[in-house]
């Protein structure tokens, strides 16, 4: 809540008559300002009770750039303490998303000497790779936040994030969702650490991680990348599905760890194909974690998640373990927050994607629409999300949180910060469904969106 305190002196009644009528007029033309009558002038100063972390980025004028990153060296401080200070690298990152001003960074902190150096930044474990993501299209503003706090609720490591200002080399840059990197960690992706000399026996089962996702520069390649034999749905070679090694990376991975991990892919898929694929010992229960695959297809599909399963999609796989699916990433398109594809709409499954757009180069693996043809599969999917609903995601629960969210960002003056700063309210930024004029109704265009989306669910889910 943003406070003005005005410093009272006795003035002439004359002037303070003037000063009548200007504010009369003021008040009287298209641009009024808003005033909160509880508030109470006694100062001059405009205080914020409750600031959100402030992160100030000094590049010393160089541009950040998509590769390589730059040093610079960066403070955060709340409420005027200063809680970090130390070096960076920063890049932009993102795919997609880098059409738009507002950029995201990925950064690593540093020594002085430019060496990765691990550090605990606004009180999360220890590590070097970070994200500040720019929430651009997405004007709610929390999108992400969102579906990543739920996640965490259902027991599933997801990025930690909080909301933070950026400034950069003294200019507000606005509104920013500070956010750990993906990668393999004791206190993120939680698996062994793959060495190149494990190459056989229990050594090589683990831990990987897998993605399907857009290629970064250099396309897919067989150094890079896997493909399954099968497509989009049983059978179909179409569109093919693209594994690409995310840990071990791609140039550290062994060709022993490569066929072990395709392998098991492949074995999956065969299992999930065959007439037997329902059978516990012989079926695709031998090869995944069930549970990891039902609350992922929950989470993508309460949010409609138009990249759902064929984009930003990961999966790893413990040391003796099976194939898990997770963590999520990406929703900055779900919620009703994309124009195509049905992306908008809370009445269509999310991971029947191919049937409404079937020329997409990225493409839904076959596996969920083979999942729901076990009855077992639809009876624990059922029980789960009856669960859920009686807590994690029940409506209430689930407006508190938006609630919650916006009530953060306007009392801290994040928002309107970042509204001086972006203004996108009104205007189209791809792929929006909807158009709001001011915060207030994209926030409320969200909460409606979600409460059909859950009863449509209800009815849809149960019908399985």
């Amino acid at each position: 809540m943003i406070k003005k305190r005005v410093q009272f002196q006795w003035l002439p009644f004359n002037f303070v008559l003037v000063l009548f009528f200007l504010v009369i007029s003021a008040c009287s033309s298209d641009d009024k300002p808003i005033i909160d009558a509880s508030i109470q002038p006694d100062s001059d100063e405009v205080v914020i009770e409750n600031p959100l972390p402030v992160f100030s980025i000094n590049t010393n004028g160089v541009t950040i750039v998509d590769e390589p990153k730059i040093p610079a060296v960066f403070s955060i401080t709340e409420k005027e303490e200063t809680l970090y200070e130390g070096n960076m690298g920063i890049e932009i990152r993102g795919s997609s998303s880098q059409m738009f001003p507002k950029k995201s960074f990925g950064f690593e902190t540093w020594d002085s000497e430019g060496n990765d150096l691990d550090a605990s930044l606004l009180e999360y474990p220890e590590e070097e790779d970070w994200i500040l993501y720019a929430p651009y299209s997405d004007k709610s503003l929390m999108r992400n936040v969102l579906i990543y706090d739920l996640a965490r609720e259902m027991n599933h490591y997801a990025s930690r994030t909080k909301f933070v200002e950026v400034n950069i080399n003294g200019i507000s840059n606005g509104l920013y969702v500070f956010m750990e990197k993906l990668k393999r960690d004791k206190e993120r992706i939680d698996i062994n650490k793959l060495k190149d000399d494990e190459n056989e026996g229990e050594d090589v089962t683990g831990g990987y991680i897998l993605k399907i996702d857009k290629s970064d520069k250099e396309g897919y390649t067989a150094q890079n990348s896997f493909n399954s034999k099968y497509g989009s749905s049983i059978n179909a070679s179409g569109n093919e599905i693209r594994f690409l090694y995310d840990y071990p990376e791609w140039d550290e991975i062994t060709e022993q760890q490569k066929s072990y991990i395709s392998t098991y892919i492949s074995n999956f898929e065969d299992a999930l194909v065959a007439d037997t694929f329902a059978d516990v010992e012989l079926g695709y229960a031998a090869f995944i974690d069930v549970n990891s695959f039902i609350d992922f297809f929950i989470l993508n599909e309460i949010s409609n998640n138009v990249d759902g399963y064929r984009i930003s999609t990961f999966m790893h796989k413990e040391k003796n373990g099976k194939l898990k699916m997770g963590p999520i990433w990406d929703f900055n398109l779900a919620f009703g927050n994309a124009d195509y594809c049905s992306g908008g709409d809370t009445n269509v499954w999310a991971y029947r994607f191919n049937e409404r757009c079937p020329n997409d180069f990225w493409s839904v693996p076959f596996w969920w629409e083979r999942l729901l043809q076990d009855p077992a599969f639809v009876t624990q999917l059922k029980a789960r999300w009856t669960e859920l609903r009686g807590g994690v995601l029940a409506d209430a629960a689930l407006l508190d949180k938006v609630d919650g969210y916006s009530l953060l960002l306007n009392d801290s003056g994040a928002l309107q910060a970042n509204t001086d700063r972006w203004p996108t309210f009104g205007t189209y930024i791809w792929p929006n469904k909807f158009i709001g004029t001011n915060y207030t109704e994209e926030v409320e265009y969200l909460k409606r969106w979600i409460s059909d989306r859950t009863q449509w669910l209800d009815d849809s889910i149960g019908a399985l």
